[in-house]
């Protein structure tokens, strides 16, 4: 059996009841375009293969690759790619068909992740993602709650976001010093909410949380003035976590106006 390696932040699922729980979640049929970022030892991988016949794995440790191949040619047709996830791109699949990620995410690279897979949100039709705990709740977080931030804004921009079910620390081998959950991800097709420019919209919401404690008329300074804010019917008193989605998105749109 392979061991993990540190400088890839390796943590194997081995916990059968988890696997059976993301299974579910999943539901992978045959025709499904899935693919499974990292997929370790195959905890995921196999079942996932059995269910679905074909599969398109990304993994960076090329130690890992040929146990991988090997055992699964007994359940299906597996691609692995050894790549590095954050510098891979989805390559776009013929009409009608979109991918299906799932994957346990290392934990120093989730955020980033996240934010280089919705550059390519059009080609995907859902994501299950193992994370840490505290990521998950920030993604799933309502505007006002103390986890709401930058990445609950631009996740929910982007996605329909669930919060499935806690993960353990002794689900996995070596175990996290930290808590796991896995969370559903659905790109939408279309948002509900005009952001005029993603760019700018960006921004404002990057900037706006990078002094979360200072209110909006304070953070947002560099690029708007109070009078701006007023005139989309915010409070400029306010603080970044106090504001919806949709207030963003005023921001954005008459800044560009």
């Amino acid at each position: 059996m392979q061991r993990a390696r540190k400088r890839f932040g390796q943590h194997f699922l081995h916990d059968q009841r988890v696997i059976e729980s993301i299974l579910r979640a999943v539901d992978p049929r045959p025709g499904d375009r899935l693919l499974e970022i990292g997929p370790g030892q195959g905890a995921l991988t196999y079942p996932l293969l059995e269910r679905c016949q074909e599969l398109v794995a990304i993994e960076l440790d090329r130690d890992l690759i040929p146990a991988l191949e090997s055992r699964a040619a007994r359940y299906g047709k597996l691609e692995i790619i050894n790549a590095d996830i954050l510098e891979y791109r989805l390559p776009a699949l013929p009409p009608g068909n979109a991918w299906r990620l799932v994957g346990n995410l290392p934990y120093n690279i989730s955020t980033p992740l996240m934010f280089h897979l919705l550059e390519s949100a059009q080609l995907i039709k859902d994501m299950h993602f193992m994370v840490q705990k505290e990521v998950a709740l920030r993604i799933v977080a309502p505007p006002g709650d103390t986890d709401y931030g930058r990445l609950s804004v631009m996740l929910q921009y982007h996605c329909e976001c669930q919060y499935l079910f806690d993960v353990a620390p002794g689900s996995f081998t070596p175990p996290p010093r930290v808590d796991s959950a896995v969370i559903r991800l659905r790109p939408l097709l279309e948002s509900e909410h005009d952001i005029g420019n993603y760019e700018v919209f960006s921004t404002i919401v990057q900037t706006a949380f990078g002094q979360r404690r200072k209110t909006i008329s304070n953070s947002l300074k560099p690029l708007m003035d109070r009078a701006l804010i007023i005139a989309c019917d915010i409070d400029p008193g306010l603080r970044a976590q106090n504001l919806q989605l949709a207030d963003f998105a005023k921001l954005s749109r008459a800044l560009i106006q």
